[in-house]
């Protein structure tokens, strides 16, 4: 086994530790930090990140995460604080990626909850009354 591989499943078995990751993460976050291990030691550029979404956008927003097309991590919520660390806010993000200007970036489970809980508090009728009196 090259060194590079070997440093590659020190750091991801770091990242294990800390926080549950899915099969397909694992090999994924070992394959990509092997190659940008091998392209920094030889003296390349590093290889362009590609995740599984990067294809269709769409398929980012699933029901309990969304990932990042920038970076291909997963988050339920992708807060203006990440996309300021990749040079974009959320219009410029939506844009990039051919997103609609309508479209939340927060995975559906946390909309639906979200929508719920709005709907439940009734805010409108909250605000009728207090016009009125």
């Amino acid at each position: 086994m090259d060194d590079f591989l070997k440093e590659a499943l020190e750091i991801v078995k770091a990242q294990a530790s800390v926080r549950t990751m899915t099969e397909d993460e694992i090999t994924s976050m070992v394959q990509k930090l092997a190659n940008g291990i091998r392209a920094i030691s030889l003296g390349e550029a590093e290889p362009e990140e590609a995740c599984e979404a990067c294809g269709d956008p769409r398929k980012a927003v699933k029901e309990k995460s969304i990932t990042c097309l920038e970076c291909g991590k997963s988050f339920k919520i992708l807060t203006r604080k990440h996309l300021a660390s990749h040079g974009l806010d959320a219009a410029a993000y939506r844009e990039k990626w051919g997103l609609k200007k309508s479209t939340p970036l927060v995975c559906k489970a946390l909309q639906r909850e979200r929508r719920k809980k709005m709907k439940d508090m009734k805010l409108w009728e909250k605000r009728r009354k207090h016009a009125a009196s």
